[in-house]
C-alpha cells in the first residue's frame, strides 16, 4: 500500500511543508508586504526579488513535474474554474489594502504568530471567519451575483493556463516554451541587481519557498491519483485554508484535515521553532483601540478579498504563477495597487495619494 493512500498523509505532508516554509520565512524575514514597502519607499528591491525568485523556482519545478507526469495542475481550481475577472480585480485590491493596514498578508500573519504576535492571532481569526462567509456564507451570495455570474469561460481557448491558451492558438503544446519565456523574463529582472546577486541567504529563501510550493502540487497530485477519496489539488494558499483550520479546531466535521490545514499549522510551528532557536519570541498586542480597529479591518478585507480573488500573495503570487494561471498577473497587479493605496492612506492620509505621487513630476 502506498504511503499516499493513508488517511493522514495529506495533513502530515502539509505539516512538514509548512514547518519548512515557516522556519525559512521567519529566519530570513520573507514577507511580500515588507518587500513592496521597502521597494516603494526605500528603493530596496531585495524582498521583492526574493518573492519573485520563489515564484520562478515554483514555476520551473512545477512545470517540470507536470511534464514528467508527476503533477497535473489542470485539475486545480486555478485552472479548472471560469475566470472571475471582477473578483480578481476587486478582490485583489481589497486584499492588498487590507494587507497594508495589517502590515503583512495571511502567510506573514502566521509567521508572526509563531513569534508571539497576538495581533496576528486577531487578524487570522477575522480573516478566517470572513473568508468562510465569503466562500459559503452571507457574503458568498453577493460574490456569486457580483463576480461569479460574470466569469468568463475560457474552455474554448484551452482553459485558464497561459500554456494551454498559447498551445490552442498555435495548434501545438507550448507549455514548456511559455514557462521558459516567463521564467527568463523574471530571472532577468531579479538578477539585474548586482547587490542581489550577492545575497545568497535571500536566494536560498526564495528557492526554498518555491520548492515547497512544488512539493505541495506533487503531494496532492499523488494522493488524488492513489486515493479513493476526492482530493483537492493544491500547493499553498493562506486564505480559505485558514478558515478550514479554524473550523477543524472548533467543531468535528467528520472530515480529516486536508493538506492546506496541515500547511497552516506547520507554518506556525516552523516559525515558532525558528523564533525559539533565535530567542526571538516576543509577545505583542495592539497598543490601542485604533490599532486594533485597523487590524480588524485589514483581516476582514484580506479574508473577503482573498476569496473573491481566489488567492493571496502566495496563492496567486506563487502557486497560481507556478500553474501559469491567467488569473495570477491580474490578481497580483490588483493586490499591488491595493497595497499602494493602503500605504498611501496610512502614510499620506489618503489612498489617492498613491496616484498623486505616481503622477508627480520628477525633480
Amino acid at each position: 500500500m502506498s504511503l499516499a493512500t493513508y488517511a493522514w498523509f495529506l495533513p502530515a505532508a502539509g505539516l512538514c511543508a509548512g514547518a519548512v516554509l515557516g522556519f525559512a520565512a521567519r529566519a530570513n524575514h520573507f514577507c511580500t508586504m515588507s518587500g513592496l514597502e521597502r521597494y516603494w519607499y526605500a528603493g530596496d528591491g531585495r524582498g521583492l526579488r526574493t518573492w519573485m525568485l520563489a515564484a520562478v523556482v515554483a514555476l520551473v519545478a512545477t512545470q517540470t513535474l507536470q511534464a514528467t507526469g508527476h503533477v497535473e495542475t489542470a485539475d486545480s481550481f486555478y485552472i479548472r474554474s471560469d475566470f472571475a475577472w471582477i473578483g480578481a480585480i476587486a478582490g485583489g485590491i481589497a486584499f492588498g489594502f487590507g494587507m497594508a493596514l495589517v502590515g503583512t498578508c495571511g502567510f506573514g500573519a502566521l509567521v508572526r504568530l509563531g513569534g508571539g504576535s497576538l495581533r496576528s492571532l486577531i487578524v487570522l481569526i477575522v480573516l478566517g471567519l470572513s473568508a468562510m462567509s465569503a466562500q459559503k456564507g452571507v457574503i458568498a451570495q453577493g460574490r456569486v451575483a457580483l463576480s461569479d455570474d460574470f466569469a468568463i469561460d475560457l474552455s474554448g481557448v484551452g482553459g485558464q493556463s497561459l500554456g494551454a491558451i498559447a498551445g490552442h492558438l498555435a495548434g501545438t503544446d507550448l507549455t514548456l516554451a511559455v514557462t521558459a519565456l516567463v521564467a527568463l523574463a523574471m530571472l532577468a529582472w531579479i538578477f539585474a541587481s548586482a547587490d542581489y546577486r550577492r545575497r545568497f541567504g535571500s536566494m536560498a529563501t526564495g528557492a526554498t519557498v518555491g520548492l515547497v510550493i512544488a512539493f505541495g502540487w506533487w503531494a496532492t497530485s499523488l494522493a488524488a491519483a492513489q486515493s479513493f477519496e476526492i482530493v483537492q489539488i493544491e500547493a499553498g494558499s493562506f486564505v480559505v485554508p485558514v478558515s478550514d483550520t479554524i473550523l477543524q479546531f472548533v467543531t468535528f466535521t467528520g472530515v480529516l484535515p486536508d493538506y492546506g490545514v496541515g500547511l497552516v499549522v506547520g507554518v506556525v510551528l516552523g516559525a515558532a521553532g525558528c523564533a525559539l532557536w533565535k530567542r526571538d519570541v516576543r509577545w505583542e498586542a495592539c497598543d490601542d483601540a485604533r490599532e486594533l480597529g485597523r487590524h480588524l479591518a485589514g483581516g476582514l478585507l484580506m479574508g473577503v478579498g482573498g476569496v473573491f480573488a481566489m488567492g493571496c500573495t502566495i496563492g496567486q503570487g506563487v502557486t497560481a504563477v507556478s500553474a501559469l494561471a491567467i488569473s495570477a498577473p491580474v490578481v497580483l497587479a490588483s493586490i499591488f495597487l491595493g497595497a499602494r493605496m493602503g500605504l498611501a492612506y496610512l502614510i499620506e492620509g489618503s489612498p489617492f495619494g498613491a496616484f498623486r505621487a505616481a503622477s508627480a513630476p520628477a525633480e
